[in-house]
């Protein structure tokens, strides 16, 4: 079976946030009050956002629920304070995920002195419910990094030297965001903030175009469920 390949671009994204509180988000898929019939999921990947804060800048208490939340931060040093009791701080190279399960409400903010950027996707489990579930990895290499066992998704990073090639996983559904740098995929060139879905993927690769590309590969294999 052939891979199905759809890309999407950076300058593609939704633009959300709120510039009045230093926060600047794009979106990669229908989130908030941006609502696109054709771009709500990808197998259970619901949300892939790139944010932008400012110091000082954050997100006040909210909830959560029957949701996975997996957050990859690119630059300076993001807090993170839950309901159950974890505060930490994420830093570049480090990868944290929330799996909200019945129910949890965190603080999300820019603890540094300078801007913070990251990536935050969001997955729908299989099955709804459960106690919430909370880690982060610290300085992660590069493979396998966060296994969602609730999702049936396994999330990789992959940081090719320049021309280096690299395998991709195969699966049903397989996410890659570009983070850093570019890349060619099955005669696509994907640059910084670029993504391609790929239903079905089998045997592929990519090859890294210049040095210091950073790429996340959602690995997926189970049908999205609705709580």
């Amino acid at each position: 079976m052939e891979a199905r390949i759809q890309v999407r671009r950076a300058a593609e994204r939704f633009l959300g946030g709120d510039a009045e509180a230093g926060i600047s988000t794009r979106h990669a898929f229908s989130f908030s009050g941006f609502y696109d019939p054709d771009n709500v999921r990808f197998g259970p990947l619901s949300a892939c956002n790139e944010e932008l804060l400012a110091p000082g800048a954050g997100f006040a208490e909210h909830p959560h629920r029957d949701v996975e939340i997996v957050t990859w931060v690119v630059e300076g040093e993001l807090v993170h304070e839950d309901s159950a009791g974890h505060v930490e701080a994420v830093r570049p190279g480090d990868v944290q995920w929330l799996s909200a399960g019945e129910g949890v409400r965190h603080v999300e903010r820019n603890g540094g002195a300078g801007p913070l950027r990251f990536v935050q996707m969001w997955l729908t489990p299989l099955e709804a419910g459960g106690p919430p579930v909370y880690g982060v990895s610290r300085s992660v290499p590069d493979g396998e990094v966060c296994a969602l066992p609730r999702a049936g998704a396994v999330l990789h990073v992959r940081r090719p030297g320049a021309g280096e090639r690299c395998a991709l996983p195969g699966a049903q559904w397989l996410y890659v965001h570009v983070v850093r740098g570019a890349l060619r995929l099955a005669g696509w060139t994907l640059a910084e903030g670029d993504s391609a879905r790929v239903q079905d993927a089998m045997s592929l690769d990519a090859v890294a175009l210049d040095e210091g590309a950073e790429l996340l590969l959602w690995e997926m294999r189970a049908e999205a469920r609705f709580p």
